[in-house]
């Protein structure tokens, strides 16, 4: 038997081995049934002929010798049938296609094309890769101003119930409450700058008009 025929074997859907396997056990059953047919008739015709002086034995003898001729014939036939069927009669042409490779004739690519799509395919992974990583981060960021909204929102509900309450005791609005504070606040830290600043000067001017004492004489007269 010669190398296993892997595409024949899909398109046939049985190996061409087997096949010719299968004939070749079909001729020689045939060839044995065949003999053993011949055989019985040459027995019954001895039958009639009683004297004739040869046994059962020798007929089996004949029959066998004659098998194993018609063997060695069949044999060194059937090799070159076996030939003619695996290169010839099933064997598939080069133009006949399975289904499912008639893709790979419409959109044939060589070792150029496949380092291309080899690259280009990295290069989307990539890219897939920094998308995830930035959605990642946006994500992140998103909660994290979703928290600092829920601060503002819960501050600015506190404020809205502070200028409720303010208004329902008379006081003014709250907002101006707040103006007012801030420019008082900043009025004050001028008025404090300039007090700070006229204090420092007048520390100053008070050390220049301190006046020098002057250290006594000691006496030298003897008492």
């Amino acid at each position: 038997m010669s190398v296993p025929m892997c595409y024949e074997t899909q398109f046939f859907g049985f190996t061409p081995q087997t096949c010719v396997l299968r004939l070749y056990i079909t001729f020689q059953d045939y060839l044995f049934d065949m003999l053993l047919v011949v055989e019985g008739v040459i027995l019954k015709k001895l039958e009639r002929f009683p004297v004739c002086g040869i046994s059962r034995f020798e007929i089996r003898d004949s029959t066998e010798k004659y098998l194993n001729f018609i063997n060695e014939r069949f044999n060194y036939l059937f090799q070159k049938m076996e030939n003619c069927l695996l290169k010839l009669v099933l064997k598939v042409p080069r133009n006949i296609l399975l289904p499912e490779d008639k893709v790979h004739v419409e959109y044939s690519y060589n070792k150029e094309k496949f380092d291309d799509l080899q690259n280009e395919t990295k290069g989307l992974q990539e890219q897939n890769k920094a998308e995830t990583l930035a959605t990642q981060s946006l994500l992140a960021e998103l909660e994290e101003q979703k928290a600092v909204q829920a601060g503002l929102e819960k501050i600015l509900t506190w404020f809205d119930g502070l200028d409720k309450i303010c208004r329902e005791h008379g006081n003014i609005d709250l907002l101006e409450s707040f103006a007012f504070m801030v420019q008082t606040s900043k009025k004050l830290q001028v008025t404090v700058k300039e007090i700070d600043t006229k204090h420092k000067k007048l520390k100053l001017d008070k050390t220049s008009k301190t006046p020098v004492q002057l250290r006594p004489r000691r006496s030298n007269r003897k008492k």
